[in-house]
């Protein structure tokens, strides 16, 4: 199955439908570099260097034919490599993406789903969408001062599991601490889509059972984190809806600059509306052509009830 495009993000009224383009900046490999260039570019080309032989792509003898060329055609040191067939495009945009701190990995590295696009896409269309959204609820939710976000499926099958992975990726990239939470106690996804060992998670919290140890790293983003589903409960209901709840979103927030809720949809329970009131805000997920309009109206309704902030919906398209 094709990764899933993202389509629009809506806001408080249908009519605010678009979302401004974020646009990257992208180093120029083609800049001129003389012999007597500033001592900062050669640093920045040893460095790329440096990091291709950490990365295996170059061998020494690969490195001193670079440099050799570098010298006599006065070209950067990726660009070089790249003319002498010693590295690809692929590998030059991932030296220069850990270079400034945006990591993403290659098809296959880490083990993660493929289908966590922000993670090995993150110059698609798709990606583009999602950090456009993601510019959007920093405006809109983030900058106010709110740490907490749901992202609440309408129907099963709707995506809201994967959308809610890709945006964490993308936050992480941004360099804000991200911690996803993986509160569908019912059918949990995150754990299989980052590759984590099973392990106890949010439910044993909720019951006492473990502490904040069962928040799982992810090695490839430095500044993103999972906290599994843990043991599948009887009572997913009754567990979310417990005070403690909202003694353990306070406890997260205050160790992480953005805290996503992955929960399960509207169709199976409304064990949304119990996390995403304690959350403050929810964001609603839909798939073209599935999702009935009636239902968006009924889950917003629903949660404004509970006193939750509907900030808008995405539509995927997959």
């Amino acid at each position: 199955m094709n990764s899933p495009i993202l389509n629009t993000i809506s806001a408080r009224r249908q009519d605010d439908m678009a979302a401004d383009t974020v646009a990257d900046t992208a180093a120029d490999l083609g800049a001129d570099v003389s012999n007597d260039a500033p001592a900062n570019i050669a640093a920045h080309d040893t460095r790329m260097g440096a990091l291709l032989l950490d990365a295996g792509k170059l061998t020494p003898e690969d490195f001193e034919r670079v440099l050799r060329m570098q010298k006599e055609t006065g070209i950067r040191f990726g660009e070089a490599a790249v003319r002498l067939g010693l590295a690809d495009d692929d590998d030059i945009q991932q030296v220069l993406a850990r270079q400034f701190a945006y990591p993403y990995l290659l098809k296959g590295q880490a083990g993660l789903s493929p289908r966590l696009v922000a993670a090995y896409q993150p110059f698609s269309p798709q990606v583009e969408a999602l950090r456009a959204i993601r510019s959007q609820l920093m405006l809109r939710w983030f900058a106010r001062g709110r740490r907490a976000l749901a992202v609440v499926g309408v129907d099963q099958d709707d995506g809201a599991a994967l959308f809610a992975a890709n945006l964490a990726i993308v936050f992480s990239q941004l360099g804000e601490q991200t911690l996803l939470v993986d509160a569908n106690l019912r059918a949990p996804r995150q754990q299989d889509a980052f590759a984590l060992k099973p392990r106890q998670g949010l439910s044993d919290l909720l019951a006492g059972r473990a502490g904040l140890d069962a928040i799982a790293r992810v090695p490839a983003f430095a500044d993103l984190a999972v906290l599994p589903a843990g043991t599948l409960p009887p009572n997913p209901q009754e567990l979310l809806a417990r005070e403690a709840f909202r003694g353990l979103n306070t406890q997260l927030e205050s160790h992480f600059d953005v805290v996503l809720y992955d929960v399960a949809p509207f169709q199976v329970g409304v064990d949304a509306v119990a996390v995403a009131s304690r959350a403050g805000g929810a964001l609603l997920v839909t798939r073209k052509n599935h999702t009935r309009i009636a239902h968006i109206g009924r889950a917003a309704e629903q949660l404004r009830d509970a006193g939750c902030e509907v900030l808008g919906s995405v539509v995927m398209e997959f």
